[in-house]
């Protein structure tokens, strides 16, 4: 049972003990291998499932192309459907191996498969939601239970740490940002003028933000001499500003990495001395044995 519930957890779908593991007979089986990783079966599972997932997005994507649509859009319309009855039948089957399936189906990966297949029947009851059929990419998310990529947890972990840290810091940064194209924007409004394309101030402030941002889709360009040196200055100043931010997030995430080994490191129970390596026999200052050090 405990290994099973930490397979569970391993594949971000919610514990043995919340979805209720059978006891035995087919169902157990099949809760092996649509639930558990530790077995062949299951690995071979989420493998196909997820080339199916990634075929499926495929065909939704070739379909959106008008040329493709049109040369093939009977045969996207047998594929998808047939996905779709795949997607089904899977999450009937999820339902039956567990014994509370209401759990698995409220549940964040249970409303993730629901979605996989809900919007292709919404779509033709009700033609107009079509458009719902691309939520289908939010099964992508299970890649994460294919590659294992539950190893790199620690460094979310650190990387969310070091945005929350850098949050106050960062809106600042912004409302100074969100001042300077204010004021450019409505400075261009003036010089450039509605015959240049300025047509107003909140036209002037998109082309003020385009450009600072060093983007410059050229859609509203500057005419006059003036226009073109407040322009110059812009993308000058936008230069330095894209430092800013990304000073801000390395500053806290050096900070976050430290914390992170100061947490892992030990202290010397004789001198009380803090930073002892993780796996150090002896204090480093007084040369103490550490406790739980190996023997030899």
């Amino acid at each position: 049972m405990a290994q099973a519930k930490r397979s569970a957890v391993r594949r971000n779908y919610p514990s043995a003990d919340t979805l209720g593991r059978p006891e035995g007979g087919w169902r157990l089986s099949l809760y092996r291998i649509m639930f558990e990783a530790d077995c062949e079966a299951g690995r071979r599972f989420d493998q196909a499932v997820f080339v199916v997932i990634l075929a499926s997005l495929a065909v939704v994507m070739a379909d959106s192309v008008e040329f493709l649509a049109q040369r093939y859009g009977r045969v996207f319309t047998y594929l998808e459907w047939t996905f779709t009855i795949i997607f089904t039948v899977e999450y009937v089957l999820r339902l039956l191996c567990v014994r509370n399936p209401w759990r698995y189906a409220l549940s964040f990966y249970g409303v993730v498969d629901l979605l996989a297949f809900l919007p292709s029947y919404a779509a033709l009851l009700l033609p107009n939601l079509t458009f719902l059929i691309g939520i289908r990419v939010l099964r992508l998310l299970r890649i994460f239970r294919v590659f294992k990529l539950r190893v790199f947890a620690d460094e979310y972990a650190m990387l969310g740490r070091a945005l929350r840290a850098s949050a106050r810091k960062t809106m600042v940064f912004l409302s100074v940002v969100l001042l300077i194209v204010l004021v450019m924007g409505t400075v261009m409004y003036v010089v450039e003028g509605p015959e240049n394309g300025f047509t107003s101030i909140p036209t002037s402030v998109y082309w003020a933000i385009s450009t600072i941002a060093t983007v410059g889709f050229g859609d509203i360009t500057p005419h006059t001499p003036l226009g073109r040196f407040v322009a110059s200055v812009m993308m000058l100043l936008g230069w330095g500003i894209l430092a800013v931010p990304t000073g801000i997030f390395t500053m806290e995430m050096t900070l976050a990495e430290t914390a992170r080994r100061r947490g892992q490191m030990r202290t010397c129970q004789v001198c009380m001395t803090p930073g002892q390596d993780q796996d150090a026999n002896y204090c480093k200052h007084c040369g103490a044995r550490m406790e739980g050090a190996q023997a030899g």
